[in-house]
């Protein structure tokens, strides 16, 4: 089969159509949605994502049958993982470990969590800060730098703070480093009613959502991806960061971050 459509050039899901249709493979139709969301994620959808996307297409095939079909097809997502450190020690005020991996919120910007990870593109150096609300795991904001500076997480926060009504008590979770202990980050968090929580150094689960993040983003994106230049790289993060949010299913929520949220808003104003 794949020598064929090397030949003929011809897509795979176009062949799993026309399979369905002569009634060759009772799994052909199921094959062509697969293949098709398979390619529609950059080929980063496991057999996970691909199977609640096929049951919210209304398929009823269960995950194992997609495993075994992807399997079939040589549909197979790569990973690798990179990370930054910034801990230098005690350089500042080190606040108490708040969250202490109860990363549940029963609203959005309840609990926010904040990292920031290092992109090699060729022989340069990028830096990127981010936030995520524990509540979908949405992605509120990020900022790219050349350099790990304090302005990194500085203007993050506050275009963060600019672009969000914070009515209500909100928490911080990051690591130790330098940038969140320094006292001018730190003022800008207590002057927002923003309570600040720090895990101890060496404990990289208790920022699971942050390092789960920056992982799918490099696997899905930078390692997938050959980037001429740091500017083409940031024009494909903000397009990325736009469809993490909106179109990528998250598992544990069944539907993307933003669509979750929006199910949680329709559902309260209908009260």
């Amino acid at each position: 089969m794949p020598l064929l459509l090397t030949v003929k050039k011809m897509a795979k899901s176009t062949y799993y159509y026309h399979m369905s249709q002569s009634g060759k493979d009772k799994y052909a139709a199921e094959k062509a949605r697969i293949s098709d969301v398979f390619r529609q994620s950059g080929e980063t959808y496991g057999y996970r994502r691909v199977t609640l996307q096929l049951k919210e297409d209304g398929y009823e095939i269960n995950h194992k049958t997609v495993a075994r079909l992807m399997r079939e097809m040589g549909l197979k997502t790569k990973m690798k993982r990179r990370g930054y450190r910034s801990y230098k020690g005690e350089v500042g005020k080190v606040a108490d470990n708040v969250i202490a991996r109860n990363f549940m919120a029963s609203r959005p910007l309840e609990k926010m969590a904040t990292d920031i990870t290092q992109i090699n593109i060729g022989e340069k150096k990028l830096y990127m800060s981010a936030l995520i609300d524990m509540h979908n795991g949405e992605v509120d904001g990020y900022t790219l730098s050349r350099h790990p500076d304090l302005e990194l997480v500085i203007s993050m926060m506050r275009n963060f703070i600019r672009e969000n009504e914070i009515a209500q008590p909100m928490i911080l979770h990051s690591d130790q480093g330098w940038h969140y202990q320094h006292p001018n980050f730190c003022k800008i968090l207590k002057d927002n009613n923003i309570t600040q929580s720090m895990f101890r150094k060496g404990n990289c689960y208790d920022n699971a959502m942050m390092e789960s993040f920056f992982g799918t983003m490099k696997s899905e994106l930078l390692y997938t991806h050959k980037f001429r230049n740091e500017y083409e790289f940031a024009n494909a993060l903000s397009e990325y960061v736009n469809y993490y949010n909106e179109k990528r299913i998250k598992l544990r929520l069944r539907t993307s971050p933003v669509n979750y949220r929006n199910k949680l808003i329709n559902k309260q104003s209908n009260f």
